[in-house]
């Protein structure tokens, strides 16, 4: 079983991934600004779902890290590069639709769950960022003599994603309260978060 064979990593080195997951987690990187983006243009519920989308992207790519996909992908600098640029116009996308959207208004409908928790999911899933960090960051804390290497990268992955799914989840959150408190004095809160998602497209395509 995966977590038989992760009580046999040691304590000290097991902590030191916890630790090192969670501060990772806690940067503001392009996962964290997604969600914020999207609390602020939808309210605290968009952003907690935006994160939630982002943390199954995450799960994902530790599945094809699992496979040995994530190796592959990444020994082909054309195959990144197609994913960076098609995770960079998805972004342009979303920015342009939240630039051009009305001001918020109660009485119009929210996007469906399902839609934010989907472009959370693509944002993370159209980023080869993530692919690169697995394959450097898990490899670090496993060892065949604690067991079968892929349970544990399988283990130490499905608990990164998970401590980063939350972390993401209260920056969304707390972005998507902040832009409740603004929303009566700002009208400019999907202009704010069209911009991030742009320089998160061009941030994503940046080298």
């Amino acid at each position: 079983m995966i977590w038989d064979t992760l009580a046999n990593i040691p304590a000290p080195q097991l902590a030191a991934f916890v630790t090192g997951g969670l501060v990772l987690n806690a940067a503001p990187g392009q996962d964290v600004m997604f969600a914020t983006a999207a609390g602020i243009q939808g309210g605290p519920r968009d952003g907690t779902l935006a994160g939630l989308g982002v943390g199954l992207g995450v799960l994902v790519h530790v599945g094809l890290s699992v496979l040995g996909l994530g190796a592959l992908i990444a020994a082909h600098p054309e195959a990144l590069a197609a994913i960076r640029w098609a995770g960079a116009g998805y972004l342009l996308l979303l920015a342009w639709r939240a630039w051009n959207a009305p001001p918020p208004d109660p009485g119009r409908k929210p996007l469906r769950r399902g839609d934010v928790v989907r472009r959370g999911f693509l944002s993370n899933l159209l980023n080869p960022k993530p692919v690169l960090f697995l394959l450097a960051f898990l490899p670090q804390f496993t060892s065949p003599a604690y067991g079968p290497v892929w349970q544990q990268l399988a283990g130490l992955g499905a608990f990164f994603a998970a401590t980063g799914t939350l972390v993401t989840m209260g920056y969304g959150a707390a972005a998507g309260w902040l832009g409740l408190r603004l929303a009566g004095r700002l009208g400019l809160l999907n202009r704010i978060a069209a911009v991030m998602f742009a320089g998160l497209a061009v941030r994503l395509v940046a080298r």
